[in-house]
C-alpha cells in the first residue's frame, strides 16, 4: 500500500480520489464457515479497506482536500439469506464509512458510499467462495434452493460499466451526496428497506430466495408470545 501510494504521487504529484472497490463473496451457511474463511472475508473487504484509507489519509489532510470513495453494496444495509459473513462486512463498510464523515469533515475531505446491487461480474463465479470446510451438511437443502436463483438472477444485474459510471459520477459531481444505489434492483429493495417494517421486509427477502427458509422463518418470525 504505501509503494503504490508513493508510485501515486510520483506520476500525478497528487491524489484527489481514493476508490476501495476490493470484495468478493463467502457464501453459504455461517456454520459452514471456517475461521480463516471469515477471516479473509474481512480482510479484504473490510481491513483492507481501513489499511488504504489510512495511508491515503495524511496526504488528503494535508491538502486539506480529497474523497474516500468506498464500494460497499446493498448487502450493506439488507439481508441476503446464506451471507452472513459478507453481509456482516459489508455492514461494517457502511458503518465505518458513515462515521469517518464526521471525522474528515473538518479537513475538507468527503466520504461517499457506492451501493452495488447484482453486477454482471465475476461475482458469482470465481470471486465466490462457497466452500463447505466445516463439513456440516444440515443447511444443504436450503442452499441448494437458493444458490440456482442468484446464480440465475445475478449476471441480469447492472453492467460492470454502467457500475463504473455510478463510481466516476460519485467522484466527481462535487455534491455532498453520501449514498450512491447502482442498478433497479438496488434502488428498489433500499427503497423498500426504508418504507417497510421489518416483520414485513425481512420474510419478503426470505420468500423471494428460498420457501423453505420462508416457511421456517415464517413461524418463528410470526410467532405469538
Amino acid at each position: 500500500i504505501d509503494n503504490a501510494l508513493q508510485q501515486a504521487l510520483i506520476h500525478f504529484g497528487q491524489i484527489d480520489v481514493l476508490v476501495n472497490n476490493a470484495g468478493y463473496a463467502l457464501m453459504g451457511a455461517f456454520e459452514n464457515a471456517s475461521e480463516e474463511q471469515i477471516q479473509r472475508q474481512f480482510d479484504t473487504n473490510v481491513f483492507g479497506l481501513m489499511r488504504v484509507t489510512r495511508t491515503l489519509l495524511p496526504h488528503f489532510r494535508q491538502r486539506k482536500a480529497g474523497l474516500v470513495l468506498n464500494v460497499a453494496s446493498m448487502a450493506g444495509r439488507l439481508p441476503i439469506p446464506f451471507m452472513s459473513v459478507y453481509n456482516g462486512s459489508k455492514w461494517a463498510v457502511q458503518g465505518f464509512s458513515e462515521c469517518l464523515t464526521y471525522e474528515l469533515a473538518p479537513f475538507n475531505i468527503q466520504v461517499k458510499i457506492v451501493e452495488p446491487g447484482a453486477v454482471d461480474t465475476a461475482f458469482f463465479g470465481r470471486s465466490g467462495d462457497r466452500e463447505n470446510v466445516t463439513g456440516v451438511d444440515a443447511y444443504a437443502s436450503c442452499m441448494d434452493e437458493q444458490f440456482p436463483i442468484l446464480d440465475k438472477t445475478g449476471p441480469g444485474g447492472s453492467t460492470s460499466e454502467e457500475a463504473a459510471e455510478v463510481i466516476y459520477g460519485a467522484a466527481t459531481d462535487g455534491k455532498a451526496t453520501l449514498r450512491y444505489a447502482v442498478g433497479r434492483d438496488a434502488k428498489v429493495l433500499l427503497s423498500a428497506r426504508r418504507l417497510l417494517p421489518d416483520r414485513v421486509f425481512i420474510p419478503m427477502i426470505g420468500w423471494s430466495l428460498s420457501p423453505t427458509v420462508f416457511n421456517s422463518f415464517g413461524r418463528l418470525f410470526y410467532k405469538k408470545t
